[in-house]
């Protein structure tokens, strides 16, 4: 599950292909737990290795997974699967919120992605986070509204919490540019957290790194591996077209 961070800081189109399903089993059942070298494990349906490669596959059914270097996992061993359950519901604030700036007038309620590139452009390459990573998370988030609010209070594109955006030092989670260098910077830390381990950085974004270091891997909430897979599949998607783009400008160049 480790992506080489130097390929994905430098915007290089490498040719690991990570891709996660939404839907995922509920019954408990007999499931593999594959333990990374670096210390964090996943629990998935099977796997397959060929050529030096790994394709581990969260559904039994299904043509989708991601894929790593055989090298990097250091043990395999059946285990019962986890049902998957519903996230601990969030506690409200203690006490009241201090009011939220509205968004500028200027700037319309849903960017579109002309609007978005130049924002996740600069944002990516101040932190060395692929922008097409980042705008896969805006789409699960938000899908560009820059008004977007949560049934638990985040706001904004890439959906900061009140008390997560005041850490940051983000003013107004309504300001696309404000929204973005702040949930990027956080996902930034995510990803060093997690030794660049992109699903368990995307996990910890949704349910919070609390509950990925309490199951040592991606939780057991619907919400959250069908969010990781969302994202994910937009990151591999967005990696493909990539890939097609360079192609044909080296063939046109013949």
């Amino acid at each position: 599950m480790k992506c080489a961070r130097s390929a994905l800081r430098a915007g290089r189109v490498t040719g690991l292909v990570l891709t996660l399903f939404a839907s995922l089993p509920n019954a408990a059942r007999a499931a593999e737990r594959i333990t990374f070298r670096n210390g964090f494990d996943v629990v998935c349906d099977h796997y397959t290795v060929a050529d030096g490669r790994m394709r581990v596959f969260l559904e039994r059914q299904g043509t989708d997974y991601f894929e790593v270097d055989a090298g990097s996992v250091a043990n395999v061993e059946t285990v019962a699967d986890l049902p998957l359950g519903t996230m601990p519901a969030v506690a409200k604030p203690a006490g009241p919120l201090k009011s939220v700036p509205v968004a500028p007038a200027y700037e319309p309620e849903r960017l579109n992605a002309a609007d978005l590139h130049p924002i996740l452009s600069k944002a990516g390459a101040e932190h060395n986070v692929d922008a097409d990573l980042l705008a896969s998370v805006v789409k699960a988030e938000s899908d560009g509204h820059t008004r977007a609010v949560s049934r638990t209070g985040a706001r904004g594109l890439m959906q900061l919490m009140p008390a997560t955006a005041q850490q940051l030092g983000v003013e107004n989670s309504f300001s696309a540019e404000d929204n973005v260098r702040g949930g990027t910077a956080y996902l930034d830390g995510l990803l060093t957290r997690y030794h660049d381990n992109i699903p368990l950085a995307l996990a910890a974004y949704n349910a919070g790194p609390e509950a990925v270091d309490r199951y040592h891997g991606i939780p057991p909430y619907h919400e959250t591996r069908a969010y990781v897979a969302r994202v994910v599949r937009e990151f591999n998607r967005r990696l493909a077209a990539r890939r097609m783009n360079v192609s044909g400008i080296e063939m046109g160049s013949r």
